[in-house]
């Protein structure tokens, strides 16, 4: 090994400090030679260091530690995706901070975006609704948020990475509230929730579990979809009902 990073063996000599040889070039001190080669045992013993934590680690890292004014403020200010650029403010969420009940849709529409509130428009009247018929109300045992805190253009699904982005402040505000139940309101909700693909009329009437903390998570339709699918209102009737049986469970 040393042989190769070009350290010979060399002569124990008691002589001067450098010997002299032809033209100008010295050979190095014995002294030297024997300081090189523990030099190169200590390069060689020196453990091998740890990356440094990447940029996104880090930030998800931060996030992790937020309290709920940290959060709130992070979110307010965020710059992470483009969803940023169009937005009037990001929406995190509403309601009682200590829920047993957590509903999570896709993401705000324009009266959110305006308002800073998720569900205030014609499809948070119909969730509202949705809640009276299970005996709960907004605010009382409920909280509610998006998978992404701002308003996509023209109230298009979210894209995988504007998810991605947002993903790490859903996962604070559910580790912060600590519900007995989630309740996904459609397919993007539900499948970030449950990191998977799916479709709802296959992952409804089911139990399934979100991965931290082994919450139990139903899953039905958003109410802007029940606003243009009348007659799937009784599934989602259906899916509360299942939901609030599970919650009633010890």
């Amino acid at each position: 090994m040393l042989a190769e990073m070009g350290i010979k063996p060399a002569w124990r000599l008691r002589e001067a400090a450098a010997l002299p040889v032809s033209g100008d070039a010295t050979v190095a001190a014995p002294e030297l030679m024997v300081e090189a080669v523990k030099n190169a045992e200590d390069i060689v013993r020196e453990p091998a260091s740890v990356p440094a934590m990447t940029a996104d680690a880090q930030r998800r890292s931060n996030i992790a530690a937020l309290d709920w004014d940290g959060l709130a403020s992070t979110v307010s200010d965020c710059r992470a995706c483009g969803l940023c650029e169009r937005r009037k403010q990001a929406v995190l969420g509403v309601g009682d901070r200590q829920a047993d009940w957590m509903f999570v849709g896709e993401g705000p529409g324009a009266e959110e975006d305006e308002r800073g509130e998720p569900f205030v428009g014609q499809a948070g009247k119909l969730l509202d609704a949705m809640l009276e018929s299970i005996s709960l109300k907004r605010g009382e045992n409920v909280y509610i948020a998006n998978a992404v805190k701002c308003r996509p253009p023209g109230n298009r699904t979210p894209e995988a990475i504007e998810i991605a982005t947002c993903r790490p402040y859903l996962e604070r505000q559910i580790e912060l509230v600590q519900p007995k139940l989630l309740i996904a309101l459609g397919r993007p909700a539900a499948q970030i929730l449950l990191g998977q693909e799916l479709s709802i009329a296959s992952a409804r009437r089911k139990v399934h579990r979100y991965a931290i903390g082994n919450i139990p998570v139903v899953v039905t339709y958003h109410p802007a979809y029940l606003l243009r699918t009348l007659p799937d209102k009784a599934k989602a009737w259906e899916d509360l009902c299942f939901a609030l049986d599970l919650v009633a469970q010890p």
